[in-house]
């Protein structure tokens, strides 16, 4: 098995990324971005996740991300696998126009692979790179920020409401974030 985006060093400093199966655009709608900012929250104040910076796309979240706590694989993997539950839950007893379509996908997605039982809402990886530098950090970030002004979203980061890059810019966001000094040398 590869070794590579790996989160070996559980306490340390990871850029990760999470992806929908399919690059399905399931977070253009409120209530599954909700889950997700509420997950955060949660993880947040229950498992020592500590968010450095994050953006949640329509169909993937890049987060710059770390646990004191918990080992962060395991944070990762309970944070999937409670939003995967509560977006079926959303998809099969809210109003969703989509929901044939994502369920076939999700389905499909799962007999793929071993570890799913009937639908897979997220890929297997994270993508998972160990923030090395202050240098690396600050690349990261500017990424990160600038995903939605790259999608053609909004023309300046701080007005992307699901990114931290509001509180960069000394605005609330929809997430406590700890800011870096992206200045530090």
């Amino acid at each position: 098995m590869s070794t590579g985006y790996q989160i070996i060093e559980q306490d340390e400093l990871y850029y990760v990324t999470f992806q929908i199966v399919e690059w399905v655009d399931i977070f253009t709608r409120l209530i599954y971005r909700d889950i997700v900012t509420d997950s955060f929250r949660y993880c947040q104040q229950n498992k020592g996740l500590e968010i450095y910076a994050f953006v949640i796309m329509s169909n993937h979240i890049h987060l710059l991300i770390r646990s004191q706590q918990v080992k962060l694989s395991d944070t990762i993997r309970e944070f999937k696998s409670f939003t995967a539950k509560k977006i079926l839950e959303v998809i099969n007893t809210e109003i969703e126009s989509r929901r044939k379509w994502m369920l076939n996908i999700f389905e499909f997605a799962a007999k793929k692979n071993k570890r799913n039982e009937k639908y897979q809402i997220w890929t297997q990886e994270n993508h998972a790179e160990l923030i090395y530098s202050n240098k690396f950090a600050k690349q990261k970030i500017n990424y990160i920020h600038e995903n939605p002004v790259r999608a053609g979203i909004v023309s300046q980061v701080e007005d992307y409401l699901y990114s931290s890059a509001k509180n960069y810019a000394g605005l609330e966001g929809v997430l406590d974030v700890i800011p870096i000094d992206l200045f530090v040398k």
